[in-house]
């Protein structure tokens, strides 16, 4: 049996879904996936010039060291994400998750948005990262998280780096970042996030005490071992709850176990599953 129809046969025989996703998700929508510091620079040859890489540049100290440049980074990533229509691979996962009868919840280390912009329920979905859609005081004053909506940013796409205006906290009038949970970053308003982590809890447990225990399948895609948070967490409830884990990675596809293991990129490998769980 292939790995592809063992990760179908799992599927099948489930009644909830637990789909979790780190950044190869969405390189098949065409979003970098920064992976190393060349995978960056094609997407931000600016930043080679100047010997940044991501891990530097996903640092709140430049909002005030320079938050042009910071803003020119993320203003280019905010309109990049708005941009990007998810591949079919989302839409298969949110047909699959409506299906059980104990329904379904998204983990994803990604900050794009594109699980709610493939019709995700907002409430169904947690962002361990934060949201690039979703601003907040440097400060952070008492304002707390406010939608980035239609916040237009103006950059040089030459040098990335931002025109005024710059968004402001609509509270206090300083400076504003994305909500992002960025790397040494003591700033970050949890608020959001730790009401996504809540939900997923409280559905967890919903079906830990069901009568009946609901069987749970876990379906990772795209997370690699550099920030292994979205790993970590399917293991984790993979061993909570005796429960498969398929693990869809073109790279880094092993896994603990009698983990289903498939080589491919997320939107072909979606694909290729369901086809055989409509035939």
């Amino acid at each position: 049996m292939t790995q592809i129809q063992r990760a179908a046969e799992a599927i099948a025989a489930a009644d909830a879904l637990f789909i979790s996703a780190g950044a190869g998700m969405g390189v098949d929508s065409g979003l970098p996936d920064f992976r190393g510091d060349k995978g960056f620079w094609r997407a931000y040859p600016a930043f080679q010039k100047l010997g940044l890489n991501f891990v530097d540049m996903a640092n709140p100290t430049w909002f005030s060291r320079d938050p042009e440049l910071a803003w020119g980074f993320y203003g280019h990533r905010l309109h990049l994400y708005r941009d990007t229509t998810p591949h079919a691979g989302f839409a298969l996962l949110r047909k699959w998750g409506r299906a059980k009868p104990g329904g379904h919840f998204v983990f994803t280390s990604n900050v794009d948005g594109q699980f709610q912009a493939a019709g995700f329920a907002e409430d169904r979905v947690v962002e361990c990262h934060g949201s690039i859609h979703h601003l907040q005081c440097t400060g952070p004053c008492d304002f707390h998280i406010w939608s980035a909506g239609s916040e237009a940013l103006n950059f040089d796409p030459t040098t990335f780096r931002a025109e005024a205006p710059m968004p402001r906290c609509p509270g206090c009038g300083a400076l504003a970042r994305p909500n992002i949970l960025m790397f040494g970053d003591a700033g970050f308003v949890g608020e959001r996030s730790d009401a996504q982590e809540e939900r997923l809890r409280s559905w967890l447990t919903g079906l830990a005490g069901a009568n009946a225990a609901p069987k749970l399948a876990i379906i990772e895609c795209g997370a690699g071992t550099a920030v292994p948070t979205v790993r970590w967490q399917s293991e984790r409830l993979a061993r909570a709850f005796d429960a498969p884990l398929i693990r869809i990675n073109p790279r880094e596809a092993h896994g603990p176990g009698a983990t289903i293991s498939v080589d491919l990129g997320a939107a072909d490998a979606l694909a290729k599953i369901d086809a055989i769980l409509g035939a």
